[in-house]
C-alpha cells in the first residue's frame, strides 16, 4: 500500500530520533517517496546529511525559504501520509493547539492527509495530564497515534513512552493508505485480559498464570484500526493507546462488567483467562498457619463465555479463547458449539513460547464450518492481528 505513495516523514528533537533512520529505510524499502523534515531540536540528535542521504529528497527545516515562500502548504498538499516519528510533547503539544510555529506543525495543520503520531518521551511525560489531554485532543480529530511502547529509555530508566518499533510504525503507515486499514471504524470492542483472582482470605488468592499480554495486543490492534474498545483487565499493564480500561479482579466482577458493556459492543473478546473455581467462603482476616492446614471448599465460577453465547444478539459476534495442554483441536471445537461462538483462539500452553507470559503465541484460529488456520509462533500483536482478520471477516459475511 506504500507503494508510489508520497510520505512526510517528520522528526522531533528526541532521542529516539535516530530511529527515524530506520523508518525512513523502511519506507523507501516498501516503494513510497519520503519527503523528510526536520526541526531544529531534531537535529541536536540526528545529522541533515543522514536523512537526505536515505530518503528521496534532501531534509527540510525551514518555514521561511526564499525558494519555496510556502513550503508547509505544498508538503501539506500533495502528501499521500504525513508521520512523525518521534513525536514530542512539544510537537504533540503544538499541534494540539493549532501552533504553526516550525514547519513541521505548519505541515500538519496544512494538510488533509492521515496522519500517523508516533510519541517517544519519558514515562512522567507520556503519563502527564497535559499530555494525555493533547492526545486525546488529537485522536478525536482523526489522528492515529502508534505507540509508545513500555521498554528502556534513555538514561537507564524503564517504562511507558519508548518510540514504536520502526517495523510496527511503517505497518500502521500501510495500513492507513489501505482501504481496510480502518476497517473497524466506530466499530464496538470489548476485550477481556489477564488471569482473575479469586480470594482465600484476606491475603491469599487462587490465580492463574495469564499475564494479559494476547488480550491486551488484541485490544491495541482494535483501537489502531478504528474500533471504540473496552479493555476489562484484571492486570496493571500500560493501557493501549486509544482503548478505555476498567478493573476488575474476580470471575464475579469480570461478569458484571462484561455484561454491562457488552450491552451493545459489536464484538466481544473474551481472551481473559478466568478461574473455574472460587472459595466457597473465603475468610475474612488472614489464616494462620499455627491453626493448621485449612480446609477450603471450592465451588464452580460464572461461565461468562456461555452467558454471553445464550444471550448473544444478531449480529454479535463472540471470540473466546482455548489455553490447553492436551488434545488442542477437540478442546477447542467443542468449546466453539457448546458456547455458540463464532471464533475460538486455542493454544497448547504447554509449548515452549506459547502463551501465558511470553510475547510470543501460536493458535489455531477455528470458526463454525471452516477448516482450522494454524498460525505459527510469533509476537502477540502479529496473532492479534490474525484475531482481528478474522473477526472482519466474520463481520462481513454477517452482512452478505
Amino acid at each position: 500500500m506504500l507503494a508510489g505513495s508520497r510520505v512526510v516523514l517528520g522528526v522531533s528533537g528526541g532521542i529516539a530520533a535516530y530511529k527515524a533512520v530506520e523508518v525512513c529505510r523502511r519506507l523507501i524499502d516498501s516503494g513510497a517517496h519520503v519527503v523528510p523534515v526536520m526541526t531544529r531540536g531534531a537535529e541536536h540528535f540526528l545529522g541533515r546529511t543522514t536523512l537526505s542521504a536515505l530518503a528521496s529528497e534532501p531534509v527540510q527545516t525551514e518555514l521561511w525559504n526564499a525558494a519555496d515562500p510556502i513550503p508547509h502548504t505544498r508538503l501539506g498538499q500533495s502528501a499521500d501520509l504525513v508521520i512523525v516519528a518521534p513525536a514530542t510533547a512539544r510537537v504533540i503539544a503544538a499541534y494540539a493547539a493549532g501552533l504553526s510555529n516550525d514547519l513541521l506543525v505548519a505541515t500538519l495543520l496544512a494538510t488533509r492527509a492521515p496522519v500517523l503520531v508516533c510519541p517517544a518521551m519519558h514515562t512522567e511525560m507520556w503519563e502527564h495530564p497535559a499530555v494525555a489531554e493533547n492526545i486525546a485532543t488529537l485522536r478525536r480529530r482523526g489522528v492515529h497515534i502508534e505507540g509508545p511502547a513500555v521498554g528502556r529509555l534513555a538514561g537507564g530508566d524503564s517504562g511507558a513512552g519508548r518510540l514504536a518499533d520502526p517495523i510496527e510504525i511503517v505497518a500502521a503507515a500501510a495500513r492507513l493508505l489501505d482501504p481496510a486499514g480502518t476497517d473497524l471504524a466506530g466499530v464496538r470492542f470489548v476485550v477481556t485480559a489477564g488471569g482473575t483472582r479469586e480470594p482465600i482470605d484476606a491475603v491469599r488468592v487462587i490465580a492463574n498464570r495469564s499475564s494479559g499480554k494476547q488480550g491486551y495486543a488484541i485490544a491495541a490492534e482494535a483501537a489502531a484500526r478504528g474500533a471504540d474498545v473496552v479493555l476489562i483487565s484484571t492486570v496493571d499493564r500500560p493501557p493501549p493507546v486509544g482503548a478505555r480500561v476498567r478493573g476488575v479482579e474476580t470471575a464475579a466482577e469480570m461478569q458484571a462488567a462484561v455484561e454491562e458493556e457488552g450491552r451493545d459492543a459489536a464484538v466481544i473478546v473474551m481472551a481473559a483467562a478466568v478461574a473455574d473455581f472460587r472459595p466457597q467462603q473465603p475468610a475474612d482476616g488472614k489464616l494462620k498457619k499455627r491453626d493448621g492446614v485449612p480446609e477450603i471448599v471450592l465451588e464452580q465460577t460464572p461461565d461468562i463465555l456461555a452467558g454471553l453465547g445464550a444471550a448473544k444478539g444478531p449480529g454479535q459476534v463472540l471470540v473466546g479463547f482455548a489455553a490447553e495442554t492436551s488434545d488442542l483441536l477437540a478442546n477447542a471445537q467443542s468449546k466453539l458449539s457448546a458456547k455458540r461462538l463464532d471464533l475460538v483462539v486455542a493454544n497448547d500452553v504447554s509449548k515452549p513460547g506459547v502463551g501465558f507470559g511470553y510475547d510470543t503465541n501460536a493458535v489455531l484460529l477455528l470458526r463454525p464450518g471452516l477448516d482450522p488456520v494454524s498460525i505459527d509462533k510469533r509476537d502477540k500483536r502479529d496473532i492479534a492481528r490474525a484475531v482481528i482478520d478474522a473477526i472482519v471477516e466474520i463481520r462481513a459475511r454477517s452482512t452478505t
